[in-house]
């Protein structure tokens, strides 16, 4: 589609391509569920594809939004540390308040997108999802350089999505859907309610599929998968987790931990004694030498003293800081199987 450019896993050449990507739909429940999910199981599999870690939303989406591993691009959790605040970068908040102006998006991801080096390749570029992100710091960080195409319901998405495939000339569309995501984290993944939902991406990626415009190619993937968790180490009110810690980053399953200065090695110790077999507890140093966060590590500063992903069912969660988060049941963010491999379905193009 672009001049110059290489197909991509083998996928054949199409006039414009649609990626809808499904917040949540790992690879491992997919299958588990393929028969509240016919269409999709049913599609050409060009995957499954293993997600950044932290596998989480906003990692996984600025790495699809510039094509680059989280070292490389920065965004090494859901929070994480940068010129000293602790940054949240699903709401770009750092304690509850907007730091849009103080930690620009912009300047936070400063790498180029994908959008931007499509549309200076003469390739119109949308993304279309939620209205409320229209201008969030993740949508600035990750997604800029394409038209923004608000919206509220899963038949206005569908129809964005068709219409943008079907606009003149070559188009690169993206296109989100959070519910999937949304349901497994408050019901749990594979829970009733997960699979209802299932059922409607099933029946929408089908309706798209049949309405795809002339030349018009659709992916199906997603940011990470999930898994239901049954036990939780509390690094709010756990005396022992709090000694020496300055930040506590990232998610309930993948934990950035700040020491305080001379205090890692007390840290990096005492997380691995409390939480034993259930996380693989390392210096963020050893975590850039093992190829954690893609070939090269963060910016300094961003970089954690200690770096926890949690194995089985486990989660250290922080009751006073997230206590929404803390109570969820469906969690994600470590590198298991079952959070880091994500589909990629395709329908060829229609002629």
């Amino acid at each position: 589609m672009i001049s110059g450019g290489e197909p991509a896993f083998g996928l054949p050449p199409a006039r414009a391509v649609g990626l809808l990507l499904v917040d949540g739909l790992g690879h491992a429940l997919l299958h588990e569920h393929a028969d509240d999910a016919p269409f999709l199981a049913a599609m050409a599999d060009h995957g499954p594809l293993t997600v950044g870690f932290p596998s989480s939303t906003p990692i996984s989406v600025t790495s699809l939004g510039t094509g680059l591993p989280p070292g490389a691009h920065g965004t090494i959790g859901v929070r994480f540390r940068v010129d000293g605040t602790l940054l949240d970068s699903l709401t770009w908040t750092s304690g509850g308040t907007d730091v849009r102006e103080s930690l620009v998006p912009e300047a936070v991801q400063p790498r180029p997108t994908v959008f931007e080096g499509a549309v200076a390749a003469g390739v119109g570029a949308t993304v279309v999802s939620d209205r409320a992100f229209r201008e969030s710091g993740l949508t600035r960080s990750a997604l800029r350089g394409a038209r923004y195409r608000g919206v509220g319901a899963l038949g206005d998405l569908a129809a964005e999505l068709l219409d943008a495939l079907g606009q003149p000339g070559p188009q690169l569309v993206y296109g989100y859907h959070a519910d999937l995501d949304q349901l497994g984290h408050l019901r749990g993944p594979g829970s009733p309610a997960w699979r209802w939902q299932l059922r409607q991406i099933d029946r929408l990626v089908e309706g798209l599929v049949s309405e795809l415009p002339s030349g018009a190619l659709l992916a199906v993937t997603a940011d990470h998968g999930m898994v239901t968790i049954d036990r939780r180490h509390d690094a709010d009110t756990d005396p022992d987790l709090r000694a020496g810690v300055a930040l506590v980053g990232g998610d309930p399953r993948a934990r950035l931990v700040y020491a305080e200065p001379g205090a890692a090695g007390d840290v990096l110790a005492t997380w691995r004694g409390v939480l034993g077999d259930d996380a693989w507890v390392l210096p963020g140093a050893e975590a850039v030498e093992g190829g954690w966060f893609g070939p090269s590590g963060p910016p300094a500063d961003r970089l954690p003293d200690v770096v926890v992903a949690l194995r089985g069912t486990a989660a250290v969660v922080c009751t006073e800081a997230e206590p929404l988060l803390s109570r969820l049941p469906g969690q994600h963010g470590s590198v298991s199987a079952e959070e880091q491999r994500v589909p990629l379905l395709v329908a060829a193009p229609a002629v």
